[in-house]
């Protein structure tokens, strides 16, 4: 995930105010992290519609009137500088350029932040009609409770609405770290009291024989991300499902990521990140 501070150093280096050791190791960082290419690219596009729309600047007649008046009398043979217009015409298009590129660096942050507001709603709405479900055929076991063992009928409707306690679940939307594949996305369910959750996937490239995506559950505690498990996805449509409990006890979900790894996974994280959560 991009921060403000990397979005101000990217701001800079779009419109080539980065020098020397600076702006080689911005350059290093770019070379790895396909995020910051994107982020640069846009940036450096809203620089060029700046530009286009940036008018002629002029100096105002009373800001001449004070540089002249500045200067020492003049002899006769004297020859009086002209005012360099240009030179202030071009700074004064820079400052708009940098103004808009923060305005349009804003608006593209809000957008993303809207994005991911609306996927983590989108996935409590779908929890809401499972539950609703699962409502139905708790009545419709009741309903058939003169003809099935009463017991045994209970304990299912009890399963069922332990199950629809949607306040203690934290629900995590991952989105795509992968250049090729920007629509990537995931939704993670996780119920901290039964230690276990669900992680729906789309839109994954099909992965080798010899590979397989792997979660992480990371918790402050502990020092490494803890493994959740792994899975392949279906080709045609890049979809997995998996219901995962961490091999250790997790108090406090900070994030879900999901990286590629050899088949059958690995005890630490070798491979790249392909999807992460905010």
């Amino acid at each position: 995930m991009i921060d403000e501070r990397t979005e101000g150093v990217a701001s800079l280096y779009a419109f080539d105010l980065l020098e020397g050791d600076e702006k080689r190791e911005f350059e290093s960082r770019l070379a790895r992290e396909p995020g910051l290419q994107r982020l640069v690219a846009e940036l450096r596009g809203a620089s060029h519609a700046i530009a286009v729309m940036a008018p002629a600047a002029e100096p105002s007649p009373a800001l001449k009137q004070r540089v002249l008046a500045s200067l020492p009398p003049r002899r006769q043979e004297d020859n009086i500088i002209p005012l360099r217009i240009g030179y202030w015409a071009g700074w004064a298009a820079a400052a708009c350029f940098a103004v808009g590129a923060a305005y349009l660096g804003q608006l593209y942050l809000d957008a993303r932040t809207e994005t991911l507001a609306l996927r983590e709603r989108e996935a409590v709405a779908r929890l809401d009609a499972e539950n609703a479900r699962q409502l139905l055929e708790a009545e419709r076991l009741l309903a058939q409770a003169q003809v099935t063992d009463l017991r045994n009928t209970r304990a299912q409707v009890a399963r069922l609405q332990r199950q629809a306690d949607l306040a203690q679940l934290k629900i995590s939307t991952l989105a795509s770290l992968l250049k090729d594949s920007p629509e990537a996305e995931a939704v993670a369910v996780w119920n901290p009291e039964a230690q276990e959750g669900i992680l729906e996937v789309e839109k994954l490239p099909a992965l080798p024989a010899d590979r397989d995506y792997q979660l992480w559950v990371i918790d402050p505690q502990y020092p490494i991300p803890v493994d959740g498990g792994v899975f392949s996805v279906e080709p045609s449509a890049g979809a997995a499902r998996l219901q995962f409990k961490p091999k250790e006890r997790i108090e406090t979900v900070a994030k879900f990521a999901v990286s590629l790894e050899r088949k059958g996974g690995v005890p630490k994280a070798e491979g790249p990140m392909v999807l992460i959560s905010p």
